[in-house]
């Protein structure tokens, strides 16, 4: 993925993703608002075709991304014109609802468009063309993918190293997109970290796509070619960013402020940075107390000494689980969270069980912190996302002795659980699956505060039926998600130093040192603004939840609101809040005296 700002959906549904069912009872509404969808799904398609494929779209398989000649040009005249036909169509719809959708999608073609603009005014083209090798192979070659789909991940990978027709090696393209735009002095290049990261990482990713041929058994003569030409390419591509990028890196990771704004914006921010990190700051303080309140109690039903809140995360973080007793352990807490759901009549549980399972070293490079695996998002037949835990050391770091210890120790399956699983993000795409929802709400409304913001709803929700040690680190990962909603745009805005920053991350919210890394990677260059939206939107969901009773007092009924919530799909928060009021307030049935 090009570590410019993301110009599709789908690349970040590469991390966090939505689904979509097709339905023999799809609402006449809902497939009148995802035929119009096509008009967006085509282009994401021709431009990006490995996002295609992981949406669940047929017939682009074997297709890679397009870094032809004046691709950023042809890509903003693409969106531009669906923008046009959305447009029109909007304005001869009378449906209230294909409405709402029609006016996601022509904001989702905007953010596009607007991307694009500035990704070409301020930055040097650059690629990691590893990470995107990587990428369209591993959305071919899973366990949720048909079987008889994976064999083009072999067609893929001739594209991607020139050895089918009409495919030039996407080294050379990605080389060419740079040299066209070397002798424009003022563009930015990338971060020093970000290329040092990309350098470190592309073996691990060459070593990724052969373990997945192996697995899937496609690695006979056939491609044998293909992979060895793809080891050479990736490794003359890399002496190349050594001789041409390296002398255009910057040392300073901030971006211009447009740059930084418009970062926050697409994932979903709609406030000024400097609001945010006043509520974050205040929020951080608030749980900062409840923790040192709450440390003596964890302490003495632990059996720890310790008294201060840092010394009972170091005490918990001695509880370290194995490489063979983490999955049996996360699946144990797994049917304990369910069977809570099940009996505080929380939210209503999907009928596919979960998934969970541990990444290989090439997907901790590629995504270093647990995720969701999403499952097709178009055309669903049953396949399941899949909660990834992370074990090894955060990508681009050679410190052996460096290693995560933030996801492995017992207490810590809890919230984790609860945000990538169930009641999280799991539930989240399998609701969305076995219901059905538009397009358009599960796809093109997607933003990091509307899917973080549920995931860390979520975690709050479980948080009171948990082990005193489960509860307590749940207000340590929330504890981060404050840190992470000013230490961002502090660090984007020249406010805080990274050495500063890095204390309050290693000492306060108690991170190792590699995941304070991770994180302060993640800030400045990995992905800047992304990791605001969790507290962002868990805020905003807050406050909704807290309306809604003010209006029905005693009528108000939790089961009922987070399925409503769920159903809603990826709504943003001013469209969610508008349906609460208008639907779910306007007909929720009055609930028998108590």
């Amino acid at each position: 993925m090009s570590k410019r700002l993301a110009l599709t959906a789908a690349i970040a549904l590469a991390v966090a993703g939505s689904a979509h069912a097709q339905s023999m009872q799809t609402p006449a509404w809902v497939a009148r608002s995802n035929a119009d969808a096509q008009t967006l799904l085509d282009v994401t398609a021709r431009f990006t075709p490995e996002a295609a494929t992981q949406l669940g779209m047929t017939g682009y398989d074997g297709k890679v991304t397009d870094l032809k000649p004046d691709s950023d040009a042809r890509m903003r005249a693409a969106y531009v014109d669906a923008r046009s036909k959305l447009r029109a169509t909007l304005a001869t719809e009378q449906d209230t609802n294909v409405r709402q959708d029609l006016q996601i999608m022509i904001h989702a073609a905007d953010l596009q468009i607007e991307g694009i603009e500035l990704n070409d005014k301020y930055l040097l083209p650059y690629q990691d063309v590893g990470q995107l090798i990587f990428n369209g192979e591993f959305s071919l070659l899973r366990d949720e993918v048909a079987a008889n789909r994976r064999p083009f991940a072999r067609e893929r990978l001739q594209c991607y190293v020139g050895q089918a027709p009409g495919c030039t090696p996407i080294t050379k393209l990605a080389e060419a997109q740079t040299v066209a735009q070397l002798a424009n002095r003022p563009l930015l290049g990338p971060y020093k970290g970000n290329v040092d990261q990309q350098l470190a990482n592309t073996q691990r990713y060459v070593q990724g796509v052969r373990q997945l041929f192996a697995k899937y058994k496609l690695d006979d003569a056939r491609s044998k070619a293909a992979l060895d030409a793809m080891d050479a390419q990736l490794k003359d591509y890399d002496a190349w960013v050594r001789s041409t990028i390296v002398p255009r890196e910057r040392t300073d990771f901030r971006l211009p402020k447009p740059l930084y704004v418009f970062s926050l914006k697409q994932v979903g921010i709609d406030i000024p940075p400097e609001a945010l990190i006043k509520q974050a700051q205040l929020e951080f303080v608030e749980l900062r107390s409840a923790m040192q309140m709450m440390a003596p109690t964890v302490a003495r039903a632990e059996g720890f000494s310790a008294t201060d809140y840092r010394d009972v995360i170091k005490a918990l973080k001695q509880q370290q689980l194995g490489k063979d007793d983490v999955v049996p352990w996360y699946h144990q807490v797994i049917g304990q969270i369910q069977d809570i759901i099940r009996r505080e009549h929380i939210v209503t549980l999907p009928q596919r069980e979960m998934q969970m399972r541990l990444a290989s070293d090439a997907e901790t490079a590629n995504v270093p912190a647990p995720h969701m695996d999403p499952p097709p998002l178009i055309d669903n037949h049953g396949e399941r996302g899949t909660f990834v835990l992370t074990m090894g050391n955060p990508s681009g770091h050679a410190h052996a002795a460096d290693t995560y210890d933030d996801f492995t120790f017992k207490a810590a399956a809890w919230p984790l659980t609860a945000h990538e699983g169930r009641p999280g993000h799991e539930l989240q795409y399998a609701a969305m699956v076995e219901r059905g929802v538009s397009l358009a709400r599960s796809l093109f409304a997607f933003n990091s505060v509307n899917v973080e913001g549920w995931a860390l709803y979520a975690e709050s929700e479980m948080l009171p039926y948990e082990p005193p040690a489960g509860q307590f680190t749940t207000l340590q990962f929330r504890l981060m998600r404050a840190a992470r909603a000013f230490l961002d745009p502090m660090l984007n805005l020249g406010l805080i130093t990274r050495a500063r920053a890095h204390d309050v991350l290693r000492y306060d919210v108690g991170l190792s040192e590699a995941m304070t890394r991770e994180e302060l990677d993640r800030f400045t260059f990995d992905s800047p603004g992304q990791a605001t939206a969790y507290f962002y939107g868990y805020m905003r969901l807050q406050q909704l939840r807290l309306e809604t009773e003010l209006a029905l007092g005693k009528d108000f009924n939790r089961q009922a609101f987070n399925d409503f919530i769920i159903a809603q799909g990826l709504l943003p928060p001013d469209e969610l809040a508008e349906a609460v009021r208008t639907q779910f307030i306007a007909q929720q049935p009055p609930q028998p005296p108590r």
